[in-house]
């Protein structure tokens, strides 16, 4: 396998320890790693679109527009008319509550993931993969 292959795995590798821990760590709240992705993706945006959501959460429209139903049902978010067609989605009380929860859970599994490494360590592969993240394909 060469070097770039190594890599590439080592990152997803890393993505996928950290998706499993988190997983495990939020069902204690009753709560899925994806659902605390879309309180997050809804908190950084309020009132944003379901298509807007889906692509910030990294998932199709229609996973995300499943997952949003099952929020609405279990009183996390809502959904209210917006301009145009646009339906707009708002985190409820009880949806912000979960999300601080779900924060504090998410703090400390990747604190514990990345206690080996410095804080200047953690600033630098932040900024890498930042970097690699933005880059488009040629």
């Amino acid at each position: 396998m060469g070097d770039l292959q190594a890599l590439g795995r080592a990152v997803k590798q890393a993505q996928y320890r950290h998706h499993r821990a988190l997983d495990s760590a939020l069902s204690t709240i009753g709560a899925t790693l994806a659902q605390w992705d879309a309180l997050c993706a809804m908190d950084r945006n309020p009132g944003a679109t379901a298509r807007a959501l889906a692509e910030e959460t990294f998932q199709s429209e229609q996973a995300f527009g499943t997952l949003a139903t099952r929020m609405v049902a279990r009183g996390l978010i809502e959904r209210t008319p917006g301009r145009g067609r646009a339906i707009e989605h708002h985190l409820t009380e009880a949806g912000a509550q979960a999300l601080a929860a779900g924060n504090r859970i998410a703090d400390e599994v990747l604190a514990d993931s990345f206690a080996d490494l410095s804080a200047a360590e953690r600033a630098t592969l932040l900024n890498l993969l930042r970097r690699i993240g933005s880059h488009s394909s040629r």
